[in-house]
């Protein structure tokens, strides 16, 4: 009887540790671009679990073994300013969660993320594992939440919520700059004056809004009086989208008034003013394409922008036009690097650097103990014609189907039938 017992619990310990222990992956003789060291090397990584447990060039062994001799690894890409998982098709308002009528500075879309949405796989299959989810612009020069999201698609979200703040000055705005600068300060001057205890109730924030002049006018929330206290008492990070020099003058000033997080986004100008944008340890968000003036605010505009800035020791990462195509910022880097930027910090900008900016965890490195997401492309990573062939995230080897491919199936399959019976 004993000895039966003790083979049910044996058997009993084998299956519990078939279910409980995945399978462990290794991607082997394959060149790394680990988002940390400026040199490539060619090694072994070793996934288990959803970490990366190993980075060597010594032998190792893994439940399934994946031979990438000639092939590319880096981190999974991260993308700064998308509306992936709020918008599906701009024209239609029926597909768009990116905007509100009520709230102004606390508007918030992390409960409206769809982890559905086409744009997921159609990013992802291009390279983009994570990224930040920005609403469009209040009416109000700050405000308005964004949360940075993993995109494996699973229903049950992964991401961090409200982890951002985004705004605006000048540009296509309509309003005075100066008093659009105005209503920045008023704001920020209101948050500074806040404490902990006033956020205890709604009561109180209501009695506060009552109080406040700029409040009253602005019709604000008790919800945007508590992310406006988070802006300034928590550290939340603020993009604000700039491009005059005159302007990221006027930001940096607002970040030394206020201690705000700040970090600027298009900054067409910021060659001018690049020795205190660093002096300030001022992160950027560029787009490297641009070469000419798309506004007044762009005059500067220089497609050797991101190599100058990365010599005066700046913080950068990329965006691309806000359209389905986020991915493009991997050309944009490769447009950086052919203008003077070391690949090495190109591929941090889209790695390795979100994740510092936005403390997103332990992401965006090839380093045992991080997050395994990670991609296999078939060549330069920064090569718009490559493409990724293995693409991890969390350490689960993801299906790269997308709407793209399927169509692409559809019509070079069965071409003896008629497209509309074509599957």
């Amino acid at each position: 009887m004993k000895n039966y017992l003790k083979i049910i619990f044996l058997i009993f310990i084998f299956i519990h540790n078939g279910l409980t222990n995945a399978e462990s992956i290794l991607i082997q003789n394959v060149t790394i671009f680990d988002g940390k060291t400026n040199n490539p090397y060619v090694g072994n990584v070793l996934i288990e679990d959803n970490k990366i447990s190993r980075v060597s060039s010594s032998n190792m062994r893994g439940d399934k073994v994946i031979d990438a001799t000639g092939k590319i690894l880096t981190p999974g890409i991260i993308a700064t300013d998308t509306d992936i998982g709020i918008v599906e098709i701009g024209a239609l308002s029926v597909t768009r969660d990116d905007s509100s009528d009520l709230y102004q500075i606390g508007f918030s879309i992390y409960d409206a993320f769809n982890p559905n949405s086409v744009l997921v796989p159609w990013n992802r299959s291009n390279g983009i594992t994570s990224a930040m989810t920005l609403p469009q612009n209040t009416d109000s020069p700050i405000g308005g939440l964004g949360s940075f999201f993993v995109l494996d698609s699973n229903l049950q979200v992964s991401g961090i919520k409200d982890n951002v703040m985004i705004g605006r000055v000048g540009g296509s705005g309509s309003k005075s700059r100066s008093e659009t600068f105005a209503i920045i300060e008023d704001l920020l001057e209101f948050a500074s004056s806040l404490n902990l205890k006033d956020m205890e109730s709604y009561k109180d924030i209501a009695d506060l809004i009552d109080d406040s002049p700029i409040a009253e006018s602005m019709d604000l929330h008790p919800r945007d009086i508590k992310a406006l206290y988070n802006l300034v008492n928590d550290d939340l990070p603020l993009i604000i989208s700039a491009n005059r020099a005159s302007d990221l003058l006027k930001l940096i000033d607002l970040k030394l008034k206020y201690d705000l997080n700040l970090i600027i986004m298009g900054a067409q100008e910021a060659g001018l003013v690049a020795d205190k944008i660093a002096k300030n340890n001022i992160p950027l968000i560029i787009n490297p394409i641009n070469n000419i003036p798309e506004s007044f605010d762009e005059l500067a505009a220089n497609i050797e922008l991101a190599a100058y800035l990365e010599k005066q020791g700046i913080t950068l990462m990329f965006n691309a036009p806000r359209s389905h195509n986020f991915h493009l910022i991997r050309q944009g880097a490769g447009v950086a690097v052919a203008n003077g930027m070391s690949y090495a910090g190109a591929l941090r900008a889209l790695t390795s650097t979100p994740v510092e900016v936005f403390n997103l965890g332990d992401r965006g490195e090839i380093v045992a103990g991080k997050v395994a997401d990670l991609i296999i492309w078939d060549a330069d990573p920064l090569e718009p014609s490559s493409m990724p062939e293995k693409v991890f995230i969390n350490g689960k080897d993801i299906d790269l189907t997308s709407r793209m491919t399927r169509l692409t199936d559809r019509y070079i399959k069965n071409k003896d039938k008629p497209s509309i019976y074509r599957n």
